[in-house]
């Protein structure tokens, strides 16, 4: 018997120890069931059937990994989440959505299977935008993005996640069923709309022109807006969590009080009642994720070049530097300038909201974590905003800086000659962008802003931009860092 359950069934001491769903069938399958899934989605879906019964419960689905579906496998797929409030405070709760959990490296088969059951009616990804292999710029599949070259090669054996999504579908159709919904929870801009256009593309690289017709025609593929700042678990929290459950806990998950989940509202074949359990649904998700990406993933960005470069390891660190967090407080601000205000939305007291959270003490969220996969992010954080900004005489210093440091961050090389992995799918690129051009900054920022599918054209050929964003990773390059932050600092009090 699994102790998690057992040591809480009927007891009722922590939140969601008595609730049974045994009773209820799969009819979501997700893919990636890491950190965020599980305290979010899947925290949903538990409430979700508090409210109201339903054949909604997940089938986690690991593409390539294995630790967590073993991890969850060994626990009958319970796990605690647990809530860390700024004054220390920790509640756990016990989520009991997920009925399975299988990796697709181990079978495949079984996956496919499931996802041309019936019975699922939502497939939902939190995979990041490297997984996907989709061209924003076009929403064409990239032929050289690994798995879609191999499953484009082979389709009936697919690894990546848009080939089994693909043939998930095709089979669905073979059958005469319907498609299921597809719903992504990464943070991409029109997100939905983003994988429908790789899905389509994908199918007829396959010569299933008919399937990507019928995909088109019946499918669904809302956009939506995610929001719960969840850290890697650490050992440490295992133990502290262990001595409070009184049981080992190996998928345990620590994140922050508030969570946000923002939904287009349509469905192919349903959902469950997660309305009731929070979620907001929208005819337009768009004012929401542009919100998010430019304010919160925005100022994160900031937050992770400027506070790994200068030796913080937490965005709490950050913070908790007074300079610091004078930047990141101008950042929100210069970020929701850009935005058009919707729906009655308070963005100066979201702003103040972003950076309570961010400051909260006892949320340990590795600016390394948030640095990874840079060159997917920072076009839609950073890049999009400052094209705004440009566009309508805005300040674009706020933006500059932010670009300058993640270019330095690029560099792969602290200040005291320290070397460290980028982490990101165009490592290569960016570091031989930085290095092949010395300590020249004109050099440096003219290569980066060459280096295709990455800065708008508007940005490129801005003399100005350019300009600026030379001029702060110059002044890093020259003086340092934590001196550039002072006169960068010194700037925003003189014009206050």
């Amino acid at each position: 018997m699994n102790l998690l359950n057992s040591a809480y069934i009927g007891d009722g001491s922590v939140e969601g120890s008595e609730d049974d769903f045994s009773e209820f069938g799969i009819g979501i399958v997700h893919f990636g069931p890491g950190a965020f899934h599980r305290a979010h989605l899947a925290v949903y879906t538990h409430d979700a059937l508090k409210h109201q019964k339903g054949d909604w419960r997940i089938l986690g689905v690991g593409l390539r990994s294995t630790e967590i579906v073993d991890a969850l496998h060994a626990q009958e797929c319970m796990y605690s989440v647990s809530t860390r409030s700024a004054d220390g405070g920790l509640a756990p709760r016990i989520v009991k959505s997920i009925a399975q959990a299988k990796a697709a490296a181990r079978d495949k088969e079984g996956v496919l299977t499931r996802l041309a059951n019936p019975a699922t009616r939502i497939v939902s990804m939190t995979v990041t935008e490297k997984a996907y292999g989709i061209l924003r710029e076009t929403g064409r599949v990239d032929r050289a993005h690994e798995s879609i070259a191999k499953d484009i090669a082979d389709p009936r054996n697919p690894t990546g996640i848009l080939g089994v999504i693909v043939e998930g579908l095709w089979r669905r159709r073979q059958a005469g069923l319907r498609p299921f919904t597809v719903l992504c929870c990464d943070n991409l801009p029109q997100n939905g709309e983003l994988i429908k256009a790789g899905i389509l593309d994908f199918a007829r690289q396959i010569d299933e022109t008919d399937l990507a017709a019928w995909i088109a025609e019946e499918g669904a593929f809302p956009n939506s807006m995610v929001d719960r700042i969840t850290p890697a678990a650490t050992e440490s929290f295992r133990q502290e969590i262990a001595v409070r459950l009184d049981v080992r806990d190996e998928a345990a998950i620590e994140t922050e009080p508030f969570s946000q989940w923002v939904i287009e509202d349509r469905f192919a074949e349903g959902r469950p009642a997660w309305d009731a359990a929070g979620v907001v649904f929208v005819k337009d998700v768009a004012p929401y994720e542009e919100m998010k990406l430019r304010m919160l993933n925005g100022a994160h960005s900031l937050i992770a070049y400027m506070g790994f470069l200068l030796g913080k390891t937490y965005v709490r660190d950050v913070m908790a530097d007074v300079q610091l967090s004078t930047i990141v407080d101008r950042h929100i601000k210069a970020a929701s300038q850009t935005l058009s205000p919707f729906q009655d939305f308070d963005l100066d007291e979201y702003g103040q909201k972003l950076i309570e959270r961010f400051a909260n003490p006892n949320i340990a969220h590795e600016t390394y974590q948030i640095a990874m996969d840079g060159s997917q992010k920072m076009p839609q954080r950073i890049f999009a905003p400052a094209l705004e900004s440009l566009k309508n005489n805005l300040p674009i210093a706020p933006f500059a800086l932010a670009t300058a440091v993640w270019i330095r961050y690029c560099s792969g090389t602290h200040e005291n000659g320290e070397q460290y992995d980028l982490r990101d799918p165009r490592s290569q690129q960016l570091a031989a962008a930085f290095i092949s051009n010395g300590r020249d900054p004109a050099g440096i920022c003219q290569a980066f802003h060459e280096l295709p599918d990455l800065f708008p054209a508007e940005l490129t050929t801005s003399k100005e931009w350019r300009l600026t964003v030379c001029s702060y990773l110059g002044s890093m390059l020259e003086r340092g860092l934590s001196q550039t932050v002072s006169a960068y600092v010194d700037t925003i009090e003189d014009s206050a």
